[in-house]
């Protein structure tokens, strides 16, 4: 009998190499066919002994046995978005794994490629088991459209080790190392705490919550079309989380002032300049045409989003992190607890419906803002003349249509033409900068057009002469 020892972190992370290597090169010897629902419950396993087998190489690491889920259908994944079998293979196994420092409330591992491709993360049992559950559904959405702001699975395999087991997920690498991350957000639209800890503000590269958001940036400014297809992009993502029962995500957001000196990290700078990945960097997930797989982005900005606060030019790196929580009876009773001491509306474990709404509000009016182009001011002076005529009483209802059309553009549910934001008349205790002067003053001058509406409607008024049949047809219209 082995002496079970437990492995250094080291030999774990030398066996999690291998053994995606073996399972990688072993499915190359499968032939491809089309993905049938019994691939999406598949588990594969194989014993690797360090001194070899007939199908296992020898190795330096700890016994250790290999459990590769649903391997064809991760196969098919890695396919869509562009990656060969031989870069996945060089990415992971080429150089040691980069270990990375983890902000949550997790106890997750996490482990960066050499060249910044893939994040490597280690999962409880419950996630995991979830995940395999949701890749049908997965892999139905990315068929549907591959540019999306959820997180890619590219593999899920566990290790058993000297009798500790661990289950990782390789996914996509939100935010390149070689550009320099001014500041970095988890933000999830909840108010309860949703501050950074003293012990992570004093990191060189701390992460901040949706608190410090509002005390450091007054919102990051796009143009219209960016701000659009970022809010059409995150809508669409969160009504899948929301049809999945999923809840408790963030927002990781990553933010590079272009005119502080960048951060020079010797030759792995460079290290994205051969990227391979489609659809991989925040501008290729919100802009182009699906069926068009050409990279949008340069080796410059690393596919990053230009954005505006104050007076400074900024690039935004973001996606959605940490979809693995299914709202399940732990996650109720959590929120149970929570409400009896808190406001139930305001803590991050919330039902999924009111999570995405919660969250996409905060998105859409307090973290992400348009750019305003400027306006006339002639709407103003046809309402400030009304006559007893046809052309009067048209002046009357233009300023108001014009109002409604201007208030409707303006209204996140442009985006697809159909919004589903059926929760915003819950409460939402988040401190909001939405309700600005300029919203006020919108309200008077509507409440003003109704006004001038009604005094016309009444007959005798001094407003309203006696006006042609005509005339009041257009009124009641």
């Amino acid at each position: 009998i082995k002496d079970f020892k437990a492995p250094s972190a080291a030999a774990l992370k030398g066996a999690i190499q291998l053994g995606i290597g073996y399972a990688v090169g072993n499915l190359s010897s499968k032939p491809d066919r089309d993905v049938l629902m019994q691939d999406f419950s598949v588990v594969e396993s194989v014993f690797l002994p360090s001194e070899g087998s007939n199908l296992t190489p020898a190795h330096h690491f700890p016994d250790f046995r290999l459990k590769t889920y649903a391997p064809l259908a991760f196969r098919y994944f890695r396919e869509l978005f562009g990656i060969k079998p031989d870069d996945y293979l060089y990415s992971i196994c080429n150089e040691p794994l980069i270990e990375l420092s983890n902000p949550g409330a997790s106890s997750s591992w996490f482990y960066l490629t050499s060249d910044d491709e893939f994040i490597i993360k280690t999962v409880q049992h419950k996630e995991a088991e979830f995940l395999q559950k949701l890749l049908p559904g997965y892999y139905m959405n990315l068929n549907q459209n591959p540019r999306t702001l959820l997180p890619k699975f590219y593999g899920l395999y566990c290790i058993q080790c000297g009798g500790v087991t661990i289950r990782v997920v390789v996914m996509n690498n939100v935010l390149p190392r070689a550009m320099k991350m001014h500041y970095k957000y988890d933000l999830k639209g909840s108010s309860y705490k949703r501050r950074a800890s003293r012990k992570e503000r004093v990191k060189p590269c701390p992460t901040f919550k949706d608190l410090d958001f509002q005390e450091m940036h007054e919102g990051l400014h796009f143009d219209l079309d960016t701000y659009n297809a970022l809010m059409k992009t995150l809508q669409r993502d969160c009504r899948v989380l929301e049809s999945f029962k999923i809840m408790d995500y963030s927002l990781l957001l990553g933010i590079h002032v272009l005119d502080r000196k960048p951060l020079v990290r010797g030759n792995r700078c460079d290290s994205r300049k051969g990227q391979k990945v489609l659809y991989s960097t925040a501008l290729e997930s919100i802009q182009g045409n699906v069926k068009d797989p050409e990279p949008v982005a340069d080796d410059d900005t690393l596919g990053g989003i230009p954005a505006k606060h104050k007076d400074e030019s900024l690039l935004i790196f973001l996606g959605i992190i940490d979809i693995l929580q299914s709202y399940r009876f732990i996650k109720k009773v959590e929120h149970s607890w929570k409400a009896l001491v808190h406001d139930g509306d305001t803590v991050s474990v919330h039902r999924p419906n009111f999570y995405a709404d919660r969250f996409l509000k905060f998105m859409g009016s307090t973290v992400f803002k348009k750019i305003h182009p400027l306006r006339g001011t002639s709407s103003k002076r046809k309402r400030n003349s009304l006559h007893a005529s046809k052309s009067a009483s048209q002046e009357i209802l233009s300023p108001q249509t014009d109002k409604k059309d201007e208030k409707k553009a303006q209204s996140m549910e442009n985006l697809d033409g159909n919004s589903g934001y059926t929760s915003f008349n819950q409460p939402d205790l988040l401190p909001q900068s939405a309700v600005s002067f300029e919203s006020a003053q919108n309200e008077e001058e509507d409440a003003e057009n109704r006004s001038f509406f009604y005094a016309a409607q009444i007959p005798g008024s001094l407003q309203n002469p006696v006006l042609n049949d005509e005339s009041q047809n257009c009124l009641m219209t």
